[in-house]
């Protein structure tokens, strides 16, 4: 009976370990939406120059940029993926999140400073490689805010 317990404890923490990395992914989603619908006001756009009939008066630098950890689980998952070749599907969400959330960083500060559009948005992203960590990803949200007169 001992033994028993024993071999099923690490099942027992993999699947809290599991349960616990959805829940906090899935309440940063929830959280993103929320945010991001709130600054639904502010216009983004890739193109590099704003448009002649739009006249600006003023435009500043805006950036936002995230890091998002990545766990051992996803870590593992991605690791047999690589074995047999395909899309890296559990690195998704952690690319979709770090993407959204330096997006909405940057759409905050633009928004703070009175901004009504952010013209050419760029993303830069890097990988962190852990040695003791499983790592992360980075991005970086960049463009020009504008104020129009």
């Amino acid at each position: 009976m001992g033994s028993a317990l024993i071999q099923l404890i690490p099942l027992v923490l993999v699947v809290l370990g599991l349960v616990t990395g959805k829940y906090i992914e899935m309440r940063h989603l929830r959280k993103l939406a929320v945010r991001e619908s709130a600054l639904a006001g502010v216009r983004t756009c890739n193109l590099r120059s704003v448009p002649s009939e739009l006249k600006v008066g003023e435009s500043f630098l805006v950036t936002g940029s995230a890091v998002i950890a990545t766990d051992y689980f996803k870590v593992f998952a991605a690791g047999l993926r690589g074995l047999f070749g395909g899309e890296m599907k559990t690195y998704r969400t952690l690319m979709s999140r770090a993407r959204r959330e330096a997006v909405v960083r940057m759409l905050e500060q633009a928004q703070g400073r009175g901004a009504d559009s952010i013209w050419n948005i760029r993303l830069e992203t890097s990988t962190i490689q852990g040695k003791r960590s499983p790592g992360g990803v980075e991005v970086l949200a960049y463009g020009t805010a504008v104020k129009v007169q």
